[in-house]
């Protein structure tokens, strides 16, 4: 029999140990829908001391600062859901120094975009197995561009929490100038990021400020004291390393090969590379804190010292079992273990020998199974069915973890946010190296599956009738793949990538997916909905299985000043370097059609998107690049998978990066 769930109301409190018996590391979780799928939301944690307000910048953690440094919070990727979007913290309450009374959870909307325009706004907090402990839904936001959700603080040496649902109307810089943060906050930007520590503490919140006026010798000093001008906060600084490592090839000629620390070209047999990719990964994890912490904090493991070890065996009734890998990470005397299953080369998991796992891990009191392969995990669907014995008093959950999630980490982290010494930059590099390697067998989701071609032979013979099984398999698979490819491109670019999943309210993901293939049998498309940062608009990508092409599309909106030639002209000039077989359209608020050309033509007579609009209004372009579907179900040059990917680089590199910019 599962926890019941503790809704929550604005104002109560409840101790942590009432939800469960021993909490431990908790995830914080904040969802949301809106019915155009694009909203978005920042949560952030503030660490407050006694006295109200932070004692460093280290105690805010947000975007551009995502987690303290003992490891005890951390700001986990966003990730879609069901009907909308959330983000989720990472939370090792029995970690968190004992300076620490309060930790307050809020969060903001990005360009002063107001909490109305989002639906079930809700909060909850999960135990380390997933399992829901508490929940309450924000309701009533109206103009609110932030939220001050609720709190954890210590009672009695215990961690309580309290409902607070409070908004504010000018920010994060509002709401954080409570707690003795000030934000340097442009009034000309969108969002200028940039957050440091007052010298000066700042007003505490009003619900806990009690002080008296001040005498005239207070007044007198404060007013002789000159306030330091608004700086951007200073961060650590962090090694990064360049897409392409500087100066010049010392090799006679190209047919020598840079020595590798993890060496792949030898590896002959499926199982030689799972024990490698195995070995190579956890070493990595074990040297490298910030990727250990990154891979292993979403499934609930605390922050602290990780030793990992590779074919360990366990009796199993009358045979062994031996696991690929086994996780062990040490904090405050109390270990967290994790039994480790790896698949390589698109081999696929097989759940007699995950059961094995779980019901060991079970007897030796482990925590969790995770399976590691170039599958990708869907929303509410396992990909290895497992049981659990709830009769014991250990629960042991089951997580998964995809290559291209491990390679999209380990890009973030080595080309974007930087590790903190040299040495491990380049042993994530080395990592990477290593599964980008034809034999690593590391490449993520490479095969549309078994139906892939039943389906399109049924397509063009149109005898794909709605119900069919085989087009909800095509659905899934091209689910991992649009997964797949945000997180492929959100390494490269450094941004966040996230699937857009329009569904109605209160839609499972199961509905939604045999939605998807009722319009897939009726229609013969394939479509999906990419946001991302920096981009004005989402990206929409089709594959039309009818006609054997793909296209990806975006919406640029009008501006909401000056001639309708102008912006023609304009965005010509934006689109200076882009392919000349550009689809560009004119979107009008009258009529379904507008006029419309290639890129080449347009060029010479920006003119030709203004005609024959009568008295409609132009609200914007729709811009259009298709290619070629590639036929079989791999990942090879003629491979459908292979022809999505280019498709999405060439649209991003030459379109998509321009429209940013501008």
């Amino acid at each position: 029999m599962g926890v019941r769930v503790q809704e929550m109301i604005k104002g109560r409190n409840v101790a942590l140990s009432d939800l469960s018996g021993d909490p431990g590391p908790v995830i914080v979780s904040l969802a949301w829908s809106s019915v155009s799928g694009e909203e978005d939301a920042d949560v952030s944690v503030i660490l407050l001391g006694a006295d109200g307000n932070v004692r460093s910048d280290a105690d805010l953690i947000f975007y551009n600062n995502r987690q303290t440094p003992d490891g005890s919070v951390q700001l986990l990727e966003k990730a879609p859901t069901d009907s909308g979007s959330g983000e989720q913290i990472g939370l090792d309450v029995g970690a968190v120094p004992e300076g620490v009374e309060r930790i307050v959870v809020v969060a903001s909307r990005c360009g002063r975009a107001p909490f109305g325009d989002l639906d079930e706004v809700r909060l909850t907090i999960a135990d380390a197995s997933g399992q829901a402990l508490l929940g309450f839904s924000i309701e009533g936001a109206t103009t609110e561009t932030a939220l001050l959700l609720g709190e954890l603080y210590r009672r009695e040496g215990a961690w309580r929490f309290r409902a607070i649902g409070q908004g504010y109307d000018n920010g994060l810089a509002g709401l954080a100038t409570d707690f003795g943060i000030a934000v340097d906050d442009d009034e000309n930007a969108e969002d200028s990021r940039e957050v440091r520590t007052a010298n000066a503490p700042a007003t505490p919140v009003a619900a806990h400020a009690a002080t008296e006026s001040p005498t005239a010798e207070e007044r007198e000093l404060a007013s002789s004291v000159q306030t330091p001008p608004r700086r951007p906060r200073t961060a650590k600084k962090k090694v990064t390393l360049p897409k392409t490592a500087p100066g010049h090839s010392l090799a006679e000629n190209e047919s020598w090969h840079p020595a590798r620390l993890f060496p792949a070209p030898a590896l002959k047999s499926d199982r030689e590379r799972e024990m490698r990719a195995t070995s190579v990964l956890l070493a990595v994890m074990a040297q490298v804190p910030e990727l250990g912490r990154r891979l292993t904090a979403p499934f609930g493991a605390p922050a602290g010292r990780m030793r990992n070890f590779t074919e360990v065996n366990f009796p199993h009734g009358d045979t062994l079992r031996r696991p690929d890998g086994i996780i062990r990470i040490e904090r405050a005397g109390k270990l967290w273990t994790a039994l480790l299953e790896t698949k390589t080369n698109g081999n696929r998991l097989k759940p007699d020998q995950v059961q094995d796992y779980m019901d060991i891990a079970g007897r030796r009191g482990y925590e969790a199974v995770i399976t590691l392969s170039n599958d990708v995990a869907l929303e509410g669907r396992p990909v290895v069915d497992a049981k659990t014995d709830r009769r014991r008093k250990n629960k042991v959950v089951l997580w998964h973890l995809s290559w291209a999630e491990v390679a999209y980490q380990v890009q973030m982290l080595i080309r974007h946010e930087g590790v903190s010494h040299a040495t491990h930059a380049w042993l994530l590099q080395e990592l990477l190296q290593y599964m980008q390697h034809d034999n690593s067998g590391c490449h993520g989701f490479q095969n549309m599956g078994p139906s892939w071609a039943p389906v399109r032979r049924a397509i063009d013979e149109d005898t794909l009738c709605r119900g069919d099984v085989r087009a909800t398999e095509v659905v899934e698979s091209w689910e991992r793949l649009i997964r797949q490819v945000c997180l492929r491109l959100g390494g490269e670019l450094g941004v966040k990538i996230l699937p857009v999943q329009r569904a109605r309210r209160g839609m499972n993901a199961e509905t939604r997916r045999l939605g998807l293939a009722d319009q897939l049998c009726t229609e013969g498309q394939l479509t999906a909905l990419l946001r991302i940062d920096s981009v004005p608009g989402p990206v929409a990508i089709t594959a039309d299985l009818r006609t054997n092409m793909t296209r990806a599309d975006v919406d640029v909106s009008a501006p909401e000043h000056g001639y309708p030639l102008t912006w023609a002209k304009r965005l010509m000039r934006q689109l200076a370097q882009a392919p000349p077989d550009l689809r560009v359209e004119t979107l009008l608020d009258k009529k379904d059609n507008g006029p419309r050309g290639t890129l080449e033509r347009l060029r010479l007579e920006p003119a030709d998107l203004l005609a024959d609009t009568g008295d409609a209004v132009i609200t914007g372009f729709r811009l259009s690049l298709v290619k070629g579907m590639g036929s079989s179900r791999g990942s090879t040059e003629s491979g459908f998978i292979r022809s999505v990917d280019d498709l999405v680089d060439r649209f991003y590199d030459t379109v998509l990066s321009v429209l940013g910019a501008g």
